[in-house]
């Protein structure tokens, strides 16, 4: 009888966005609200 262990470590960190990603986030957000604010206007009418 064979017993075959393996021992994995796992390790996890926090990734730190760059400059040109938050402002990239930034950007799809407002433009996400935009949006929303356009969809809201054409569903207000009624």
């Amino acid at each position: 009888m064979t017993l075959n262990i393996f021992f994995l470590t796992i390790t996890i960190k926090k990734r730190e966005l760059t400059i040109e990603e938050i402002l990239h986030d930034q950007m799809i957000k407002k433009i996400q609200d935009e949006n929303r604010d356009r969809q809201y206007t054409l569903y207000r009418t009624y």
